[in-house]
């Protein structure tokens, strides 16, 4: 392993996976790419000038996270103690390479992708770019901060409760997250499939020709904006409350055998959110299904095909490192109701950085409704540039 100093702690392993021979003629020639430590569906930090390469080559052909003779470890030494190396490399790692791009290794990631915090006590915690004595958020930790350190051109991440738009938030990164089931998950081991999504984390915008969307005016967004109803959208706690509940519930189901079986050794906050997975019952799992339909309908009528949700991507800027646990889980619990509107509704969200306060990245989010992931991407462009021409004329 490469030493902190040179690689900000984001590399579990470095090896390399070259493109073909003809990679200086395909889309992605000369990117490097890193690939998490994880099996579940996918996430790409990339500078967003190759976003629209990337995404046609990824997105329709996502599968298993696998590297032909790696273990993919979970972010833990027992998980990948208990499980073999793998026999061949993932659709999407191969989709990539095939575009052009050189993978140099895997990043490290929370344990069993059960944190947004960013700390593994096993392999250390990858240092923030923007602040070394803060979090660099998780669970796709490594991944983020390889981009934020301008270590790889992107690389390949996850999202279930917020990993890939809070690392993106606190390492001054885009991040996005795609409509769920927008990209098929067959063959994918889930943390929590309700939640999965694969999507992107992002660097610069310019989108180019990924998608074909119009983006209607600012006047549009305006007169749509003025309509005097009322819809029944169920409380940040609400959300919050059913989307934890319902990934712990999946989670027991995806990993409870293994975890009860082996009593892996595991992190501080992470061990207690586990082992209260794996006690979790069915109970009100019914109700929970109910408010996601609800609130899916509720903003889905509320947005329409042209309306744009604006919300912080979380409550402040990244948490110091090793902070009280108590204390964090307060910051933990205001996050997961702000990052619970995606992940109930399953909306399609860019987190986008605004730049430092108080020397401290900050980010808000653009959220759509499901299946609105194009249109949404084109706007963020369009905004990018707008205010890229105006710091210009001003300056």
């Amino acid at each position: 392993m490469a030493s902190r100093d040179s690689d900000y702690g984001a590399f579990m392993e470095k090896f390399v996976l070259q493109p073909s021979s003809s990679a200086h003629q395909l889309p992605l020639s000369g990117l490097t790419f890193a690939i998490k430590d994880m099996i579940v569906s996918l996430v790409m930090y990339l500078p967003i000038s190759t976003l629209g390469e990337v995404s046609m080559l990824t997105i329709a052909s996502i599968a298993v996270f696998d590297v032909d003779g790696h273990v993919t470890g979970f972010g833990n030494p027992d998980w990948a103690r208990t499980h073999s190396a793998a026999t061949s490399t993932a659709p999407a790692v191969l989709a990539v390479l095939s575009g052009g791009a050189t993978s140099i290794g895997k990043t490290i990631m929370d344990e069993m992708a059960y944190s947004i915090n960013g700390e593994n006590k096993h392999y250390g915690t990858p240092t923030n770019p923007c602040a070394p004595d803060r979090v660099p958020g998780g669970s796709s930790s490594g991944s983020a901060v390889a981009v934020g350190a301008k270590l790889v051109d992107f690389s390949l991440g996850t999202d279930t409760g917020g990993s890939v738009r809070v690392p993106a938030s606190y390492c001054g990164i885009f991040g996005f997250r795609p409509s769920h089931s927008a990209v098929s998950t067959a063959g994918v081991i889930p943390m929590a499939q309700s939640f999965d999504t694969v999507g992107h984390i992002i660097e610069n915008v310019i989108l180019g020709d990924y998608v074909k969307d119009k983006v209607p005016s600012l006047q549009h967004f305006l007169s749509e904006g003025n309509k005097e109803q009322e819809y029944s959208i169920p409380s940040l706690a609400a959300l919050s409350s059913a989307m934890r509940l319902l990934q712990r519930y999946e989670f027991k189901n995806n990993h409870g055998d293994w975890v009860t079986t082996v009593k892996p050794d595991l992190g501080p906050g992470i061990s207690e959110r586990v082992w209260e997975a794996v006690r979790t019952s069915a109970q009100k799992i019914d109700v929970c299904q109910s408010v996601k339909t609800e609130l899916r309908a509720a903003l889905s009528a509320l947005l329409g095909d042209h309306g744009i949700l604006v919300i912080p991507t979380v409550p402040g800027p990244p948490p110091k490192l090793q902070m009280d646990p108590s204390a964090l889980e307060v910051f933990r619990a205001r996050a997961f109701s702000l990052l619970s509107i995606a992940g109930v509704s399953g909306f399609c969200q860019v987190s986008i950085p605004l730049g430092l306060h108080d020397n401290l990245p900050v980010a808000i989010s653009l959220l759509a409704k499901h299946g609105s992931d194009g249109f949404l991407l084109n706007l963020v462009e369009t905004l990018h540039n707008t205010l890229k021409e105006e710091l210009q004329r001003m300056s």
